[in-house]
């Protein structure tokens, strides 16, 4: 029996086990026992949680997979999940995550499935397998995914193309309306620049947004093809050594086809 004075209860008799421990003259206890004094004046033994805070090791594990022919050794951590080890196996077996399909104890194991949870230890085997359904409903997304890309480059480039033939007939247009002729072979190289681009954007095979887009723009160069054969028509009426000038024709004309 040890005696250890308290605040409020005066010497509390204590047993040990471990040595002997005594209390000094200024209330502080020697031996090989921690105590606590709570508040409340009861003097408890401390845990050895609350002197030293021990920091959780996560052993690391060697785990075998065999894929084909071949074996892969992995070195990883035993509460990592089989997602985590499929993103490993990824670069010697040249698979994407997603495609692959391990079996672990005769059972197909989910990525999110840990490791330890499901009984992996160190030196585990398991089988790596293609997940061929899955693989090819990710490569027919893959290629969906490329085509739409592509025709949205396309879209993008026709439609630049057809912005700069627009400036050319806005120019046309002014001239025309300014009294001014214009060479009536000029206005036919116009309309068959902007018939090209219709084939062009006819050969655009998209759905959804891009395929909206792509019929936005045949409708305006169809728009400005009907717009030069006026121009033409008006062209033919203007005598070679015309002087008529009128600027504001052309402003309203301008303003009236509305360039979208």
């Amino acid at each position: 029996m040890l005696g250890v004075k308290s605040r409020n209860l005066g010497t509390v008799p204590v047993t040990t086990t471990r040595g002997a421990a005594t209390t000094g003259s200024g209330g502080r206890d020697v031996g090989m026992a921690a105590w606590d004094l709570r508040p409340c004046g009861m003097l408890v033994q401390k845990r050895n949680s609350d002197v030293h805070q021990n920091k959780t090791i996560v052993p690391t594990i060697r785990v075998k997979v065999k894929y084909g022919s071949s074996y892969h050794e992995v070195h990883i951590k035993s509460q990592a999940t089989f997602g985590e080890l499929k993103k490993m196996l990824a670069g010697p077996t040249g698979l994407n995550p997603l495609d692959q399909k391990l079996v672990y104890k005769d059972k197909e194991r989910d990525s999110k499935t840990y490791l330890d949870a499901a009984g992996v230890t160190d030196g585990s085997r398991m089988l790596l397998f293609i997940d061929i359904p899955t693989q090819e409903k990710r490569l027919l997304q893959n290629i969906k995914t490329a085509k739409i890309d592509k025709a949205s480059t396309q879209l993008l480039e026709i439609s630049s193309e057809i912005d700069k033939l627009v400036k050319q007939v806005g120019n046309m247009e002014i001239e025309i309306y300014g009294g001014k002729k214009v060479v009536e072979k000029a206005l036919l190289n116009l309309i068959e620049l902007l018939m090209s681009q219709l084939i062009k954007l006819d050969g655009i095979v998209a759905d959804g947004d891009v395929k909206l887009q792509r019929r936005m723009q045949v409708k305006r160069v169809q728009k400005y093809i009907e717009f030069l054969d006026m121009l033409k028509i008006r062209n033919s009426k203007i005598a070679s050594n015309s002087n008529e000038c009128n600027v504001r024709a052309p402003l309203q004309r301008l303003n009236k086809i509305s360039f979208e």
